[in-house]
């Protein structure tokens, strides 16, 4: 299965790299960039989905070294990462580079794609604020930034499992059970410096109607080990 690196809505075709350098608009770029937030990060070693974006340009393709998900086809390229090069890619990825694990289709309003190139740019050279987390929704919604686990408040502390029937009762250091239909929550594991202290994993909600939910574990031996059998 294709993983889907959304990378703004709508890429056109490519012109030089000082033109497109010269056309683009830093500051808009950031505000289409929110569409890609969910999976590019820019904070450098901080990778969602596809790699953080901090540092890109001029990098090799495929070589962030602590980033395991690069399909095979990226991983083979040769170019680095510039305004020509991120223009073809931001036109159409999969035409770019045949067999690449990015689904999104590309931008084709070539002054929005310039714009984004410029914003990447300016990350790059410490240009540009990196993006804010945002959150809101069921339980602690972090579902579209890569928030510090460690530092969750008290409702997304978890503190017992208990599954009874197509029910998860998930109970939090705030004093809540939680009850979630088994097939809306999902157990996922951050390894990462920003994953949750081993022992206590994290709730984090999702879903547009705020009914899904994340429980995230340190490692995958925990989850077995916390979830309980039983009714409340």
């Amino acid at each position: 299965m294709k993983h889907l690196f959304v990378l703004v809505s709508t890429f056109g075709l490519s012109i030089s790299h000082s033109a497109v350098w010269a056309a683009g608009d830093a500051a808009r770029g950031a505000a289409f960039f929110q569409q890609c937030a969910a999976c590019h990060s820019t904070t450098a070693g901080e990778h969602l989905t596809g790699p953080s974006l901090a540092n890109v340009w001029e990098r090799k393709a495929g070589t962030v070294a602590d980033f395991h998900r690069y399909s095979d086809a990226l991983k083979r390229a040769t170019f680095v990462w510039n305004a020509k090069t991120l223009d073809k890619w931001l036109t159409d990825p999969e035409a770019f580079i045949p067999g690449t694990s990015m689904t999104f289709p590309g931008l084709r309003d070539s002054n929005a794609r310039q714009d984004v190139i410029a914003y990447i740019k300016a990350i790059s050279e410490g240009k540009a604020p990196t993006l804010a987390q945002r959150g809101g929704g069921m339980m602690m919604n972090m579902q579209t930034a890569h928030a510090d686990l460690k530092a969750a408040p008290a409702e997304g502390q978890v503190t017992a499992i208990k599954h009874c029937a197509d029910t998860y009762t998930v109970s939090t250091a705030d004093g809540k059970n939680n009850k979630v239909w088994e097939f809306n929550l999902r157990f996922k594991t951050d390894s990462s410096r920003l994953g949750p202290t081993p022992g206590k994993p994290v709730i984090v909600g999702a879903g547009m109607q705020g009914d899904r939910a994340s429980v995230v574990f340190a490692a995958p031996g925990e989850i077995s080990r916390f979830i309980k059998e039983g009714c409340l």
